[in-house]
């Protein structure tokens, strides 16, 4: 049986969590190649103790078809999850980009070749001692970067990631990609790989070098790699919403998170308190244009 574990259920304005409760939830978290097969789910049985399920990517056309058998649902967030063909090849895919997109890319690229004495530095990292390598450089880039700092999403650095990296490494199945510029990493991408789908894990870039878009660059050179990798056919850009996943994806399905309760008090209280408190923060979004209000909602949402 799966085990239910304990999850918190945030209360979050942007990135910053304000508060959060713990449920005991099972979690069920579809894969890229779940969300495209248009399957319905099937639940794992709740264990005793258990306050429901968390499930993650489901296909809006499949909202209405996964329900306990008691209990209510209550859906937390919508987005599309975008993903890229792999199979297409990177001119194809290159040339599907706005002329925009094409041009701003090459000037922030040539930009920080530049900076590098005419040349970009990507180095790729493939096998076992290849990612043990760029997990130590990686670490000492995301040691600096908001993700950590703010999200505490950095690249992680106990000893159970680090060994299921380095087995990844042996099976082929995982691309680290580091950006340096005269010597010195500047951002790093990590993406382990499934039945080919390449996943979008964990990216981050020194701050100081935000101005120079280093993540966006880093991931067309990472793209170059893909797409000359045969086993690699998708590229996962998991969930939630972002104009550099919008811009970079050849695709997208529209999904929403679900929480699947059982009908306690408690949880009852619960999804009262988060429709109320979601219902706030997206009356305070649409306001945020106010002379007033929309200073303030930049505040709380930088923390």
């Amino acid at each position: 049986m799966t085990a239910a574990q304990p999850w918190p259920i945030k209360f979050q304005i942007g990135a910053r969590t304000l508060f959060s409760i713990r449920r005991r939830l099972v979690r069920v978290p579809l894969e890229l190649r779940d969300v495209l097969s248009g399957e319905v789910p099937v639940l794992p049985p709740l264990p005793p103790g258990g306050d429901g399920w968390s499930v993650t990517s489901l296909p809006e056309p499949l909202l209405d078809r996964v329900r306990p058998d008691s209990g209510f649902a209550f859906v937390r967030q919508r987005y599309t999850r975008y993903h890229t063909d792999l199979t297409i090849g990177f001119d194809a895919w290159f040339a599907g980009l706005s002329g925009n997109a094409r041009s701003g890319l090459k000037r922030k690229a040539k930009k920080l070749a530049e900076a590098n004495e005419g040349s970009l530095d990507v180095r790729t990292y493939r096998t076992a001692q290849e990612l043990a390598e760029f997990h130590g450089i990686a670490r000492r880039v995301a040691e600096r970067t908001y993700q950590e700092k703010l999200l505490g999403a950095g690249l992680p650095n106990d000893i159970p990631f680090r060994a299921a990296m380095q087995g990844k490494g042996a099976r082929r199945e995982a691309f680290g990609w580091l950006l340096f510029v005269g010597g010195t990493p500047i951002a790093y991408l990590y993406c382990p790989m499934t039945a080919g789908d390449v996943r979008y894990d964990y990216v981050g870039h020194d701050p100081s070098w935000s101005e120079w878009s280093p993540g966006s660059v880093l991931h067309m050179a990472a793209f170059r790699t893909l797409f000359d990798e045969p086993a690699a056919l998708r590229f996962d850009f998991t969930e939630g919403e972002g104009q550099h996943k919008r811009q970079f994806a050849t695709g997208g399905t529209a999904c929403a998170d679900l929480l699947l309760l059982r009908g306690t008090m408690g949880n009852r209280a619960t999804v009262k308190a988060l429709r109320a408190f979601d219902g706030g923060v997206e009356r305070v979004k649409r306001a945020r244009d106010w002379p007033v209000v929309g200073p303030l909602v930049a505040r709380v949402r930088r923390g």
